[in-house]
C-alpha cells in the first residue's frame, strides 16, 4: 500500500446519463451536498470530448476544495491536473500510473474476489475497492456479486487497508457494507441519478451510513 487514506462514508461517482448533467455540474452539487471524495466516471464520450469534461471538471473540484479522481483513464488525470485515478484490472497497473503521476496523486484499485484484493494491498495504491457487493444495473458487463460476506473476509484479512465496496449499494444497504467492514462505499446511481435530487440523494446516504 502506498499511504493510508482517510476516507468518508460515502463515495459519489458520476454519471452523465443517470443524472442528465455535466460532470462539472455533478461535481458542484455533490461538493454542495457535503462529498470531499468524488469520482468522474466516463464510459461513453470519444477521448476529447472527455478531456474537455474533465477539465472542466478538475475545475469545478478545485474551487470546491474537494478531491477528485479520474475512473481508468491515467492520460486523462495526468493531463488534467486531477488529484488522482481509480484504475480497473484490465487498466494500466498501479506501479506504472505511480510512475506518471507522481507519489502524492491518489490511486485506487478494483479488486473482485480475495485473491485480486490481497494482490492489490501489495500495489502502490491508495486504497482497494471490493465488489460488487449487490447487483448493479449500472455495470451489466459487471463481475458476479461477491456478497457481504467476502468483503468481511476482506476487512479480516487486510485490517488496515482502505477499502471502498462497490456494487448496488444504496440508502437501504449501505449501513451493512459499512458494518461488514468498508471504510466507505463507492455509489452511483444512488448519489446521482436524477441531477436535481443530488442533495437529497447524497443526505439519504450520509444519514444510512452513519447509522452503522
Amino acid at each position: 500500500m502506498h499511504s493510508r487514506l482517510e476516507l468518508p462514508r460515502v463515495y459519489p461517482v458520476t454519471d452523465r446519463r443517470l443524472s442528465g448533467l455535466s460532470h462539472a455540474e455533478q461535481v458542484r452539487r455533490l461538493a454542495a451536498a457535503g462529498a470531499t471524495l468524488i469520482q468522474l466516471r466516463e464510459k461513453h464520450l470519444p477521448a476529447g470530448e472527455f478531456y474537455k469534461e474533465a477539465v472542466k471538471a478538475v475545475a469545478a473540484a478545485r474551487k470546491a476544495g474537494v478531491i477528485l479522481l479520474i475512473n481508468d483513464r491515467v492520460d486523462i488525470a495526468n493531463m488534467t491536473g486531477a488529484d488522482g485515478v481509480h484504475l480497473g484490472q484490465d487498466d494500466l497497473p498501479p506501479d506504472a500510473a505511480r510512475e506518471l503521476l507522481g507519489r502524492d496523486a491518489i490511486i485506487g484499485l478494483s479488486t473482485h474476489s480475495i485473491t485480486e484484493a490481497t494482490a492489490a494491498a501489495r500495489e502502490p495504491v491508495d486504497y482497494i475497492a471490493f465488489g460488487p457487493i449487490f447487483p448493479t444495473d449500472t455495470k451489466p458487463d459487471t463481475e458476479p456479486v461477491v456478497g457481504l460476506g467476502q468483503l468481511a473476509e476482506i476487512r479480516n484479512a487486510l485490517p488496515n487497508v482502505p477499502l471502498v465496496a462497490i456494487g448496488g449499494i444504496n440508502a437501504a444497504n449501505i449501513a451493512t457494507v459499512i458494518e461488514a467492514g468498508a471504510d466507505t462505499a463507492a455509489v452511483i446511481s444512488s448519489a446521482v441519478a436524477g441531477g436535481e435530487n443530488i442533495a437529497k440523494n447524497l443526505a439519504l446516504l450520509n444519514t444510512a451510513a452513519n447509522r452503522s
